[in-house]
């Protein structure tokens, strides 16, 4: 992953709204849920919504697909996965960690 993606999904996450609508569609599993499901379980407005969900759609941490007349949102798992393995892959490579240090002690 290139430094300029991570730091995109990073600061999307970053807003409080997108955080709390990511951490919904990650519950949700592989089946996702609908626009509509969404935010009634958020209780926002839909614009609000839909310019929140289209910043995690372009950072590529959500998936959207359409059957018929219903939007379904699903986290993009993979991006996830990349994400943090971006941010843990490096652990420690040019010192200890702390936590090495306390499973070494005990």
């Amino acid at each position: 992953m290139k430094l300029e993606k991570a730091a995109s999904q990073l600061e999307a996450l970053g807003n409080p709204t997108r955080l709390q609508l990511y951490r919904t569609l990650v519950r949700a599993g592989d089946e996702g849920l609908s626009v509509g499901s969404i935010q009634e379980k958020l209780d926002i407005p839909a614009s609000t919504l839909s310019h929140h969900l289209k910043r995690l759609v372009d950072t590529g941490l959500v998936k959207q697909e359409r059957y018929g007349t219903t939007l379904i949102c699903r986290a993009n798992y993979p991006g996830m996965e990349a994400l943090v393995g971006y941010l843990v892959d490096e652990c420690c490579t040019d010192a200890k960690c702390a936590s090495a240090k306390v499973e070494a002690a005990a």
